[in-house]
């Protein structure tokens, strides 16, 4: 079934924005309603959803983060697949080969293989023709990876890659394992810089079929927005590197793609580093300042990643700054790597932002995080002003839905606001990417005031 156009959301591509992937555990056994509200209560209005496969997404969930005006951009990786359920049985023969295999979960695809490109473009197609996404983005296009060559992590070095050389400037690709090799990379600058140039139209030209070809995103999705993405790193030849190790030409990928915007992805050798500071992307200028010049009106935005590792995880005073420092730069948005492995999942306590009486027996509490269903205490009633008497109401059934604690209780209560203190609720720490962490308890005397469903 055709996804009817949506309303455009302007704001999809301005401010700060997060991804997600809901196949964490944090997002699990969970209502789609409750992540929006989390995420809402959070000041996000605009998500990055990770799709791991593209025939499998939560359409409720985009659906829910839209009812509270949420932009929802469908981020695709482009250079594999973590699944191939879904895929033909030919899958096997689009593998991109490394000068060292690397078997880590994630199948990494020839971008010489024009039937994964082909099978690429329909299962984005089929996505975003049947999941209202506001927006497109194909991250992490490129071919691996930074230093490859000296680490033993660099392709497509496969057959697809040395035929498609070989079919465009009748030689052999150049050898990368061998230095008394005579064809060795180092000794055949000429060839060696074909070669580099072939890749560099190999990354772009993926992306290119996969949004703007015959039955691409574009096709089936005149209204959809699209985003290309591209590495960036603290070096003093960043550009030079990126397109010589990892095929990466942000200004050649736009001028061919035509995106609405475009993202600066923080890179590894960046992000798992201890202490990096919350204005490491000034660093940046010498790619971002060059694409600014060329399209001043293509908003331009920066990624982060505030978790991934122990050593590494950014707290809320560090994304504040660093959002200062993208915007001082002229970023128009950022995003980060990913809402719930932030620092602040792991040292801020649950706390209700609202309530709602659903029943004359019954309210919901909202809180900024997910809750432990196994951790509510007492609760105890409250009047709205202040003045009167309190007392502690006992609870005939309790329910957690993510973040929304439903209470039932033994007695009508007022038909007038109120309100409540439950005690002991406590946070989630086996749901975080991170073990071994302590739960955080809602601080005694926080109070939440309940109001009447209208």
């Amino acid at each position: 079934m055709n996804t009817p156009l949506q309303r455009n959301r302007p704001w999809a591509m301005h401010g700060a924005s997060i991804q997600i992937d809901p196949l964490f555990p944090y997002y699990a056994n969970r209502s789609p309603d409750s992540i929006a509200d989390e995420l809402a209560l959070a000041g996000y209005r605009t998500v990055h959803y990770f799709v791991v496969n593209e025939q499998q997404v939560d359409v409720l969930l985009v659906e829910a983060l839209q009812r509270r005006e949420i932009a929802v951009w469908a981020l695709v990786l482009g250079n594999g697949t973590f699944s191939v359920e879904l895929a033909p049985e030919a899958w096997s023969s689009w593998r991109m080969e490394l000068i060292k295999p690397i078997n880590d979960g994630f199948e990494r695809f020839s971008h010489f293989s024009t039937d994964y490109i082909q099978w690429k473009k329909e299962v984005i197609a089929y996505l975003v023709e049947n999941v209202p996404f506001d927006g497109i983005e194909i991250a992490e296009p490129y071919f691996p990876e930074w230093n490859g060559i000296e680490r033993g992590v660099y392709g497509d070095v496969g057959p697809l890659a040395q035929q498609a050389f070989k079919d465009r400037y009748g030689m052999d690709m150049p050898n990368f394992t061998h230095s008394s090799a005579a064809n060795y990379y180092t000794k055949i600058p000429y060839i060696y810089e074909r070669w580099v140039e072939m890749r560099v139209e190999a990354v772009n030209g993926l992306i290119h079929e996969i949004i703007n070809g015959e039955h691409g995103a574009r096709d089936v999705r005149p209204d959809i927005k699209v985003a290309t993405w591209s590495l960036a790193v603290r070096d003093a030849e960043a550009t030079k590197k990126l397109r010589e190790w990892q095929g990466l030409d942000a200004l050649a990928m736009i001028d061919l793609v035509k995106p609405d915007m475009h993202m600066l992805q923080t890179h590894w050798p960046d992000w798992m580093k201890r202490g990096l500071p919350s204005n490491y992307i000034r660093d940046y200028e010498s790619i971002a300042a060059p694409i600014r010049a060329l399209h001043p009106k293509l908003p331009l935005g920066i990624q982060a990643d505030i978790g991934s590792k122990s050593s590494m995880i950014k707290g809320r005073r560090w994304i504040d700054e660093m959002e200062h420092h993208a915007y001082s730069l002229g970023y128009q948005n950022w995003t980060a790597y990913e809402y719930h492995i932030g620092g602040y999942m792991y040292a801020e306590p649950p706390l209700p932002s609202s309530g709602l009486r659903i029943a004359p027996d019954e309210v919901m509490i909202i809180y900024n995080k997910r809750i432990d269903p196994h951790s509510i205490g007492t609760v105890t009633l409250y009047p709205a002003t202040g003045l009167g008497k309190s007392y502690e109401l006992k609870v005939s059934q309790s329910a957690v839905d993510g973040n929304r604690l439903f209470l039932r209780f033994n007695r009508t209560l007022p038909n007038t606001s109120f309100q409540l203190e439950v005690k002991d609720v406590s946070d989630t720490p086996d749901l975080w990417l991170l073990k071994g962490k302590k739960a955080n308890r809602t601080p005694r005397k926080t109070k939440v005031f309940i109001v009447q469903e209208e």
